[in-house]
């Protein structure tokens, strides 16, 4: 199963573990707010507030490209402080595996 099939089930589900596997130990997340470089350790926390608690819906989320070095998936999102962006994620695998995410929001009227 393909990286983003795994990722898009976990996010339907809210299973932020299974979510948080598809990262290797060394993974580090490039947050698009601040330019913020995040080990997997901090950027967990992050995920499991997002994927896991039900506050945030993901939207419909598209695979705009996926090989074995990278995925690229587009997503609307709507947040619990009421906001909504649309967000590019590119990720980088090695081994099958995503290395490092960086993101990209465009803020978006309700």
């Amino acid at each position: 199963m393909a990286i983003f099939d795994k990722m898009n089930a976990a996010v339907r589900d809210e299973d932020a573990d299974a979510y948080l596997a598809l990262y290797g130990d060394d993974a580090v997340f490039v947050r698009h707010q601040s330019g913020e470089i995040m080990d997997k350790a901090s950027f967990s926390t992050m995920i499991r507030k997002m994927v896991g608690s039900g506050d945030m819906k993901m939207g419909e989320r598209r695979c705009i490209y996926e090989n074995d070095d990278i995925l690229v998936v587009h997503s609307v999102n709507d947040y619990p402080d009421g906001t909504r962006e649309a967000v590019l994620m590119a990720c980088t695998l090695t081994d099958g595996k995503i290395s490092r995410v960086e993101t990209g929001a465009t803020p978006l009227a309700k």
